[in-house]
């Protein structure tokens, strides 16, 4: 075994484990954001477990985070509440960063 062949599989590796970490990381930053969304709809406890669930979900529907998105602007509209679209993206953003850096310390 060469030290080429080493390096390129310690490359791999990490190229893996980084994507592993995102995904558990976006998938937290959506469980994140379905309770907030949830605490602003005044949902139970329980029913805020539940639709944080749908909201992780909801991310598997198309790639990007687009559909996350649009299930939470929905399901606000639907409730009656008025919740920019901005705010929701910022949420999202400041929720992903929260995410990144709790799945790094191994939270």
């Amino acid at each position: 075994m060469t030290t080429f062949d080493d390096r390129e599989r310690a490359f791999e590796s990490k190229f893996a484990l980084d994507q592993e970490q995102e995904f558990k990381a976006v998938a937290r930053r959506n469980k994140l954001l379905g309770l907030w969304a949830a605490e602003k709809m005044g949902l139970s406890p329980d029913s805020a477990e539940e639709y944080a669930k749908a909201v992780v979900r909801a991310d598997f529907e198309q790639p990007g985070e687009e559909d996350v998105f649009r299930k939470v602007a929905g399901d606000f509209e639907g409730s009656g509440l008025t919740v920019s679209e901005g705010e929701i993206r910022r949420k999202m953003d400041e929720l992903g960063s929260l995410a990144r850096d709790q799945i790094r310390s191994g939270e």
